[in-house]
């Protein structure tokens, strides 16, 4: 098993399958991971495996690493097309979360006004009305769902809290209105002696049922494409996430296919 931690504040570009060149900025430890999910196909590892020794990078912290990169990429004349907050677990998590993004906000209208500012999220944490606002400030809210099913998305991505519930998710991405991008990763495997495939039919058909009542304005349907801490894991088929795109599609929602 290969793990991938980001060692930096800011690091990058890099090129996304699905954003194009994208700065990335991480919120968490450089020694470790902080989740509150545990996704078996996470490249940072489990959490349990990587338990940082170190702190939260400071406000202040973040801002100068942001205006000492974009000033240089400015100066070296690099195209960028988004800045992405990522990196060792739940951006979110971060208690001056708010502030960062004001910041974020700032700089980029100040160097790079024509490039947006996107958050990977897993939503759990939209119960704090700052995270709310912060992610409603941005332009590419992209918050995960990846299953209709309580049962799959404790086998998929076990989320810590024992109060999770798709349906408290829904609730709460509903109240951007549609204006977000919901992110899914599709996949089969085993895992702890169970078996994991959200590609049936039943998955998707329920799955597109919670896509109808939020709207989202895009969907980013994806598959694995690095090593994973689970091992055995099977990527979904390109043919696979293309016959699901076009059943989005048929529900007038653009889709972003990353295979």
């Amino acid at each position: 098993m290969s793990t991938i931690l980001f060692n930096e504040i800011v690091f990058g570009p890099v090129h996304s399958r699905r954003m194009g060149s994208s700065l990335g900025i991480n919120l968490l430890p450089y020694d470790g991971k902080i989740c509150s999910f545990d996704c078996i196909y996470c490249e940072c590892g489990f959490n349990k495996n990587f338990r940082t020794k170190t702190k939260l990078p400071e406000r202040e912290n973040v801002k100068a690493a942001l205006k000492e990169k974009l000033t240089l990429l400015k100066k070296e004349g690099t195209v960028l097309d988004v800045i992405t907050f990522a990196g060792n677990g739940e951006p979110t998590m971060h208690p001056e979360f708010y502030e960062i993004i004001e910041d974020t906000l700032e700089l980029r209208n100040q160097y790079y006004p024509q490039t947006e500012i996107s958050v990977l999220s897993n939503g759990m944490h939209l119960k704090n009305p700052r995270v709310f606002e912060a992610l409603k400030k941005i332009e590419k809210p992209v918050l995960k769902l990846d299953s209709a099913f309580d049962e799959t998305v404790r086998l998929i991505d076990r989320p810590n809290s024992p109060d999770y519930s798709v349906a408290k998710q829904v609730d709460l991405y509903k109240r951007f209105k549609g204006n977000f991008i919901l992110q899914t990763m599709f996949l089969k495997g085993e895992f702890e002696g169970k078996y994991i495939d959200n590609t049936t039919e039943e998955e998707i058909s329920a799955w597109l049922e919670l896509l109808r009542a939020l709207n989202p304005r895009e969907v980013m349907i994806y598959t694995i494409d690095r090593e994973t801490p689970v091992e055995g894991l099977e990527k979904a088929s390109y043919e696979t996430l293309q016959n699901i795109a076009s059943r989005v599609e048929e529900l007038g929602i653009r889709t972003n296919v990353a295979g």
